[in-house]
This record gives structure tokens, C-alpha cells and sequence, in this order.
């Protein structure tokens, strides 16, 4: 029949059976060429293959700078094969572009030389996939190596989550002066230390430069050195022991090290040059290692370095002391000046790991000898929990847990022997004490025992595992320990699949958000605790905007209203604290931007990849998300089961976070209180009943089950919206019940419970990013005069200025109410069709879209991307466009510049001064493509909303 034949055309199997070719499969539909993975936007038009890229297997690059990588000869020579033929033909070496390619293909020597030229000063990028965040592409200048493997440096591995095992990465090189431009400037490796999500640094040394380090500086604490101090000072010094030696220069002693007269863990006397008074009691290790630190720190400031204010670092360095140094370093010199200081650990770490000679051997694990001691009493105190039960004392369930709570005791008293009988210098101790691989909680596996093991169901076995590795487990210890193993396996493949889905819902709902302006004059802002949880300085008061004057109760300003709060303000709330009227400061949030398009500077502050406010035209949207989704495979999948208490299966790790994002009804419902009034609770014999009797008298009942905890009591007051029992809010009622604001708090605080508890470090204001996104729609509930239709999705700001202009003239206003939209729902629901098209249910956003004849204003990311056009973002957006750049001296003329020999014209022309320095120099690829740059390129450029046209002064 004509009518299937066309339905199958359009989309085959919609209804009924499909139509089926040669071999039962079914016939591909248009709408099957559109969507999915495999379709038409997110195969050709989102994902391009490009040309100019090359692929290969890594491997470490220790001698390689921060900002360099070791390209294979080879590869280079393919990747730069236009270049190099251009110069072979530049230089006469070659008659035309056919005898160069043929002089390329045939590796002539010449052409070597030519390739040497070539890339110096030209970044390529490097990629590792999964990208998950920003950082994994960045631009390295290349050194060509030998062999077919790229070098990649140590430090920047961490970025990349990128390891030495067999990982693969992609070569990919800018061609235009204007892509060479922004890979040096922009996504250099040595530009890119801190970490978007929270601001800290990433290129941290790890493995064998933190042993290293450890090594190199290991020896007596600062209350230890302060004894010994004193023994010296009072002549109260052991005889029979040689006095520590007296340094002059940290020359003299590397000098001594070097001789084998002193060793490293040797005690030292040495005047830093920073410190007044009189000498610092340290050991010669300590001494090589500030030093190290100090002539890197010269050798990248240059003069602007001042020896006093360095201070010399006098404990054992751990993994957590030098994330400390580097962000310390980065606060008061600078990201750029930090690279070189990196480059002085990653040396010094390998050297002294190298010359430490540390490994592993069986004899290094040792067993504490009270071990059978330890269990034998706890073996004791299980058999009497069992006695109890056998006699009816105790139910299963406090059994159960009663034991389990045993063994973990004991677990941990093994583990504490065994740590107690471990030698400083033992070389697995050291690896664990200085953070440099494995932890304590594996050495407890080796040489403790192994604990309790968690069956597929997430329920604990209440027979531990008492052997360890060193002794061997029986088949059944054996058997019990590999239902966990498997278990983890199978969780980490599900959540890969569960936190990439995730990471591309955020980047689809965020994608729009660009900083747009400088300030967006918003009334409204959010209070945020000058102290956090953990009764620390709050952390996400920095680089925030004050929304109003700061100030102590006498008047004291520590803030002006529009400032932004660095750490020294944070430190100064922090002191001032009982001076002031509240604990709460209010600064700027996205959540209360009032940016048409797009974000403002002031709601968003400070960038935390550099330290500096955000710039106009920074794509916040995709660093949220990128920042939310990357540590996505971190969680765990786990619904535990809080021992027994019936309805409280909270959700954790990943499946609460996308809960949250989703807005959907959570796990464990807790109930809210519909209005306010005293409490009153009584247990009957089944059921909990929580009674509220409002202000008018009339009682309100709630029913729980028999073992729920409450977390209100009998004669409390409580509001409307409270919070009754234990469990999550559903945040839909949360909105209703109480305000706008706190239901925005609720999200923020939620998710970042979830990535708390596993240890990773975000931001709020990426959370609240997306939160906004969430909650920017109203729906219209009576249309009054302002022409939109009842229930329909309008965006806040815009339904606001609707109705100030019917009150102007004098009509009846319309009514909304405050909605939430899960992260899937807001990117359907986005003003963009090309946007929400390319996401999910594209059929249906297409024909929808024809129907109703919408326009894209092509205003985000995507819809451009997918029409071809330069994306509205950075140097992409119009104010940047418009920047005509011009020599500062007129450029000397054809004639003039013949006269002049190779150096003279390099002087004339400046080239080397601008960036000076190894990393940025030689920006300069040719003058006549630099004039170029943003000049007469319109056609690549998206077009922008007209009315965002900046003030005359911010551009």
C-alpha cells in the first residue's frame, strides 16, 4: 500500500513491522540517517574527522619541558609534509611543489633539516580520548625523537588521566597563524596548571618524583629539630656523637654529598637567605632541595626574584606537601613562572628516586607478631555476641550488626600493629607514608589481614578474611574475596557508560551559557557560610563578587559592594567573625543572573583556571559540565542499605547525582510538613505517627513506619516545608513548600554531598550553573493581557519584562508558577530546534519545529558547530572580531628591508622581544598573516543577537 511505503520511508518501523531487505534486515528510513549516534547530526555534523592528525602510543618524556612532547620523526614528517615542501620550494632546494613532495617522499637529508625548521615555534595538539574535561587536548611545542612512540611529559599526565600501559593518543596540528596564536596562548600545557573545576593545581608530581622528594628531604619533624636546637645551644651536645656540620652555600653541600662525606639524612646547619637571626637546624637533603626549588624560581622570575621572600621548606615533603608548595608558589608568583619550578621537582624527584635505589622485596613485608593475640580476643568477643543471640537476648539483625562491627574493630587494631612495626626507611612504608603509590589500607592486605568483603548485593559477609596476602588465603577466603572483585569490575564498566551519558546531558543543557557582559545590575544574590561543614574558611566565598559592602559591626569594611573576595579578605571574615552581624556573607550568583542571553562577569567572578576574573565570550556552560561530569566515574553505583531501617534506601554516588540533575522523585522519599505548627509524636504498634497542629487548631497526621527516624521531636515548632523524617526531599515539593532560593541551595548542597564523600573537590558555582539552567522557565498559569498561553514554558526574565510592559500600559499582568525541568527536559526544551535536534527525539523537535515555523537565533555552541560557522564564544564572538591589530611601529618598507642582512632585519622587526622567554617566544610566524588575524574573516563568524552590543568603554 502507497501510505506504508511512505511511512517506512520516513521512519521505518514507527508503526507495525518494519520493512525488511535482503537478509531480514530492516530498510535505513530518513529519520534512521538523522538520529542516534550514528545519524546525520552527531556522525558528520557534531563529530568531524579532520585531516593534518596522526595517532600513536605514549611514553614518558623525562628530560622533555613542561610545555614540549616527543614527536616521532616520522610522523612529523607527515604531518608537516605541506609545509616542508613550501620551504623546500622557498628555498630553491626543490623546482616546483611535484619535486618537493617527491624530495619529502624519498627522506632526502635536506629535508631534515627543513622539518627541524618547520616545526620549531609551531604547537601541535595532543589528545588522549576519552576527553572528558578541557584538558585533555592541550598544545606542546614537539622535539623530534627517534622511534614511532610520542613523549609525553610526566606532569601532564594527570590531566590527561593518561598512563604509560599502552594508552594512545592523537596528534593534531593548527595550521592558520591564527590557530597557532591560540594553541600557544590559550592551550600551551605550561598555561594550563590549575584545574578548572576547583582552581588547584594538576600538574603535581606523583609516583616516583614524590618518593623522590620524600627521600631526598626525609628526616626529623619541626618539634624534633626544635630539641636537638636546644641541645645545641646549651653545649648540651653528645660527645660520642659528631656535631651537625655548618653550611655556608647549598653548593657546598651538594659538594660533600657528592664526595660521600655527608649524606642526605644527615643532620645540617645552614643560613637560608631569606631567614634573620642566626642558623636553621635542617639536613643536607633539605638544603639541595630548597635550593633546587630556589634556582628555578630565579631562572624563571629573572630580576623581579627576591631571595627573602622565599621560605625555606624545612619538613619530609609528601604528596600533599608539595600540592600545597605548588598552590603557594602559583598564589604569589604566578601559573607561568610555576611551570619551570614543576619541570626543577620532576628532575629532582626522578634523580633522587634513582639514586635512592628503592624496591620492593618479600622481606619487606612484615607481619606484626601480636597478630594471633589481637584476633584471638576479638574471636572471644564474637562468640559472646552469638551466646546472646543462641538465648533470645538479641535479634538476627543486631547480631549481624554487632559482629560486623567486631571485626572491623579488629581489622583496624591489626592495622594499627602493623603500621607500629614498620620501619621509617622500609621501602613499602615509605611509598605509602609519602603518598607516592598505594595506601595503608592495601599494606593492611599485605601484612594486616584482608577484613570483611561485601557480597554482590552490597551486604557484608560476617566472616572476615583473617589471613593476608603474605600468609595466603584458604579456598574459602579465596572464594569470598572474589565476589567483591568481580562485583568492582562490573560497576566500574557500568558506570563509565552511566557518567559519560550524564557528562553529555550537563554539556547539552549548559551549552548555551557563554559570559556574555560585564555586569547584569541584578538586586538579587545568595548567602553563602564564611566557615563550611568542616568549620574551615569556605573556599567558594574566593573570586566571588560581593553583592553588598562587607563590614564588620563597628563599620570596618572588608569588602566594597562589586569587589571581588580574594583568600586575604576570606582571612580577614575568617578573623573578624564575632564581629560581625552574621555568619553568612551574600555575593553574586549565576543562579540570580539576570543576562538575557548568556551570563554576566559579576554573577559568575572568577575563573578558576586562571586565577582572574572570567573573561566575555568564556564558554562557563561546557566548564560546568565538563567539571560535574569528568570525576563522574569516581562514584560509586552502590544503593546501600542503612542496616535495616526500613525506607531510608538512600541513593549514593552517580545514580543520586543524576536523581538530583533529573529532578525526579528521590529513594528514600522524606516526608515535608504542609504547613506550620507544633509537633506532637506518639509510637502506636505498628506505626509512627508525626501530628501538626497549625496555628487554626486543625490537626494534620502523618504516618511512618515503625523503625523511621525523625528528625523532629514531641513540642517542636516547625515551619512549612520541614523536614519530618530522615531521607531526600523531593525537590519539586520543596520548591512548592518553601522558596525559590532554598530549593537552588538544595541542589547545590546534595550534589556536592555526593562528590564530597568520594573526595572530589568542585565548585559550587558549576553546580549552580547548571541548577540555573534547571530552574530559568516559568510556566504561565492565567495569561492576563501579556498574549502567551496558559501552561506554557517562558523564560524568567523575559516573562518578567513582558509583564512590565502590560503594566505600563496599564493591563492585567500574568500569573506563573516556579517550575523545575530536568537536565533532559531544559535541553529539549532550549530555544534552539538544531540544539535539541542533535540531542534526543529528533524526529519530533523537527517536525514540531516545521511546524511551528521557529527561528534559531543560533545563539549557543551547537547550532553553530552544526550550520559550519565559528561558535559564539571567545575569539569567535563579534567584540573580538572587531579588533584590528596593528604594528606599534610602522613596518619598515620592501625597499629598506632588502638593504638589511638575516639579523639586522630580525632587530627592525622585534622578532624574540615580545614574548621573551623559552615558552611564549616566537609568536611572531610571519608578519603580513599576523596583520591578518580578526581583519575581513565576517563569513566565519556566527551571528550575534543585535541588542547584546557592549558599552563603548568595556570594549
Amino acid at each position: 500500500m502507497l501510505q506504508e511505503a511512505v511511512d517506512a520511508l520516513f521512519d521505518n518501523g514507527r508503526r507495525g513491522r518494519p520493512v525488511t531487505g535482503p537478509g531480514n534486515r530492516p530498510l535505513k528510513s530518513l529519520s534512521d540517517m538523522l538520529k542516534g549516534k550514528q545519524g546525520r547530526f552527531r556522525q558528520n555534523l557534531l563529530g568531524k574527522r579532520v585531516d593534518y592528525s596522526g595517532r600513536s602510543v605514549i611514553v614518558s618524556g623525562p628530560y622533555l619541558k613542561l610545555y614540549q612532547c616527543g614527536l616521532p620523526k616520522l610522523m612529523a614528517l607527515e604531518l608537516f609534509k605541506p609545509f616542508i615542501m613550501a620551504k623546500l620550494v622557498e628555498h630553491s632546494s626543490a623546482q616546483n611543489i611535484k619535486a618537493a613532495k617527491k624530495m619529502v617522499d624519498t627522506m632526502v637529508p635536506e629535508v631534515w633539516d627543513v622539518l627541524e625548521d618547520v616545526i620549531s615555534e609551531h604547537p601541535v595538539l595532543l589528545n588522549r580520548a576519552p576527553t572528558l574535561h578541557r584538558l585533555g587536548i592541550q598544545a606542546f611545542e614537539p622535539v623530534l625523537v627517534e622511534g614511532k612512540a610520542i613523549q609525553v611529559h610526566p606532569l601532564v599526565c594527570h590531566a590527561f588521566n593518561a598512563d604509560f600501559d599502552g594508552d594512545q593518543m592523537a596528534v593534531h596540528v593548527p595550521l592558520s597563524a591564527e590557530a597557532q596564536a591560540e594553541a600557544r596562548i590559550l592551550m600551551l600545557s605550561s598555561n594550563n596548571i590549575l584545574s578548572p573545576a576547583n582552581g588547584d593545581p594538576l600538574t603535581t608530581p606523583t609516583q616516583e618524583m614524590v618518593l623522590g622528594a620524600y627521600y631526598l628531604t626525609y628526616g626529623p619533624d619541626a618539634a624534633e629539630l626544635s630539641k636537638t636546637q636546644e641541645l645545641l645551644a646549651g653545649d648540651k651536645w653528645p660527645k660520642s656523637k659528631p656535631r651537625p656540620r655548618v653550611f655556608r652555600t647549598a653548593q657546598e653541600a651538594e659538594l660533600l654529598h657528592e664526595s660521600r662525606i655527608a649524606n642526605l639524612h644527615d643532620l645540617a646547619e645552614y643560613r637560608p637567605a631569606g631567614t634573620s637571626g642566626g642558623h636553621l637546624l635542617t639536613t643536607v637533603g633539605r638544603i639541595i632541595y630548597n635550593d633546587r626549588i630556589e634556582r628555578s624560581l630565579a631562572d624563571a622570575l629573572g630580576e623581579t626574584f627576591n631571595p627573602d621572600d622565599y621560605e625555606f621548606i624545612n619538613q619530609s615533603i609528601r604528596k600533599r606537601d608539595t600540592v600545597v608548595i605548588i598552590d603557594s608558589l602559583v598564589q604569589t608568583y604566578g601559573a607561568s613562572a610555576v611551570s619551570m619550578v614543576l619541570d626543577a621537582f620532576k628532575d629532582l624527584g626522578f634523580r633522587y628516586a634513582t639514586l635512592a635505589g628503592i624496591t620492593i622485596s618479600k622481606n619487606d613485608v612484615v607481619i606484626p607478631e601480636n597478630k594471633q593475640e589481637i584476633l584471638s580476643v576479638y574471636e572471644d568477643e564474637v562468640a559472646e555476641i552469638q551466646g546472646q543471640y543462641d538465648i533470645g537476648l538479641i535479634t538476627q539483625q543486631e547480631r549481624h550488626e554487632a559482629v560486623v562491627d567486631k571485626w572491623t574493630a579488629a581489622t583496624e587494631a591489626v592495622a594499627q600493629a602493623m603500621e607500629e612495626n614498620f620501619d621509617e626507611l622500609n621501602p613499602i612504608f615509605m611509598m605509602a607514608d609519602s603518598g607516592a603509590r598505594g595506601s595503608f589500607k592495601q599494606i593492611r592486605q599485605l601484612a594486616g589481614m584482608r577484613g570483611l568483603m561485601a557480597n554482590p548485593k552490597g551486604e557484608i559477609i560476617e566472616r572476615p578474611i583473617k589471613a593476608n596476602f603474605m600468609e595466603g588465603l584458604t579456598v574459602l577466603e579465596y572464594f569470598i574475596s572474589t565476589h567483591g572483585a568481580r562485583k568492582g569490575i562490573a560497576d566500574t564498566a557500568l558506570r563509565t557508560a552511566d557518567s559519560g551519558y550524564l557528562t553529555r546531558r550537563l554539556v547539552d543543557v549548559a551549552q548555551d551559557v557563554i559570559i556574555r557582559e560585564p555586569d547584569c545590575k541584578t538586586k538579587e544574590s545568595i548567602h553563602l557560610k564564611i566557615l563550611d561543614l568542616q568549620g574551615d574558611p569556605n573556599v567558594n566565598l574566593i573570586g566571588r563578587i560581593a553583592a553588598e559592602k562587607i563590614e564588620t559591626k563597628r563599620g570596618r569594611v572588608i569588602a566594597q559592594k562589586g569587589a571581588e573576595i580574594d583568600r586575604a579578605e576570606l582571612a580577614e571574615l575568617v578573623e573578624s567573625l564575632d564581629q560581625m552581624e552574621s555568619t553568612q556573607v551574600a555575593v553574586r550568583s549565576t543562579l540570580k543572573c539576570r543576562s538575557e542571553v548568556g551570563i554576566c562577569q559579576a554573577c559568575y567572578g572568577r575563573a578558576l583556571a586562571t586565577g582572574q576574573l572570567a573573561q566575555i565570550g568564556d564558554a562557563v556552560g561546557i566548564v560546568a559540565a565538563q567539571s560535574i561530569g569528568e570525576p563522574g566515574t569516581q562514584l560509586t553505583m552502590r544503593t546501600f542499605h542503612t542496616g535495616g531501617v526500613a525506607g531510608a534506601d538512600i541513593t549514593h554516588g552517580l545514580p543520586r547525582v543524576v536523581e538530583l540533575f533529573e529532578a525526579r522523585k528521590p529513594k528514600g522519599l522524606a516526608e515535608m510538613s504542609q504547613e506550620s505548627g507544633i509537633v506532637t509524636t506518639e509510637d502506636t504498634e505498628k506505626n509512627r505517627v508525626v501530628t501538626v497542629t497549625d496555628d487554626g487548631g486543625e490537626e494534620h497526621a502523618y504516618l511512618f513506619p515503625r523503625r523511621t527516624r525523625l528528625l523532629v521531636e514531641n513540642g517542636q515548632k516547625i515551619e512549612k516545608g520541614a523536614q519530618l523524617n530522615e531521607g531526600s526531599l523531593y525537590p519539586h515539593d520543596l520548591l512548592a513548600l518553601r522558596s525559590r532560593t532554598e530549593a537552588e541551595q538544595y541542589f547545590v548542597d546534595e550534589v556536592q554531598k555526593v562528590y564530597r564523600s568520594q573526595g572530589v573537590d568542585i565548585n559550587d558555582k558549576h553546580i549552580e550553573l547548571i541548577v540555573r539552567q534547571m530552574m530559568k522557565k516559568v510556566r504561565v498559569d492565567q495569561r492576563g493581557d501579556s498574549g502567551y498561553l496558559p501552561g506554557q514554558l517562558v523564560d524568567r526574565h523575559l516573562f518578567m519584562d513582558r509583564n512590565a510592559e502590560v503594566r505600563k500600559k496599564k493591563g492585567e499582568t500574568a500569573q506563573y508558577e516556579e517550575v523545575i525541568l530536568g537536565i533532559t527536559k531544559a535541553s529539549l526544551n532550549t530555544d534552539s530546534f538544531l540544539s535539541a535536534a542533535s540531542f534526543q527525539e529528533t524526529t519530533k523537535v523537527l517536525t514540531d519545529a516545521a511546524l511551528e515555523g521557529k527561528i534559531d537565533r543560533l545563539a549557543g555552541l551547537k547550532e553553530n558547530v552544526i550550520i559550519g560557522k565559528l561558535i559564539p564564544a571567545a575569539t569567535g564572538l563579534k567584540l573580538y572580531r572587531r579588533i584590528e591589530i596593528e604594528p606599534t611601529e610602522p613596518l619598515p618598507s620592501a625597499e629598506e628591508i632588502v638593504m638589511l642582512d638575516g639579523e639586522e632585519l630580525a632587530a627592525e622587526l622585534r622578532l624574540g622581544e615580545e614574548f621573551g622567554g623559552e615558552v611564549g617566544a616566537g609568536l611572531e610566524q610571519d608578519i603580513n598573516e599576523l596583520e591578518q588575524i580578526g581583519v575581513g574573516i565576517d563569513d566565519g563568524f556566527a551571528e550575534e543577537i543585535a541588542d547584546i552590543e557592549l558599552p563603548a568603554d568595556a570594549e
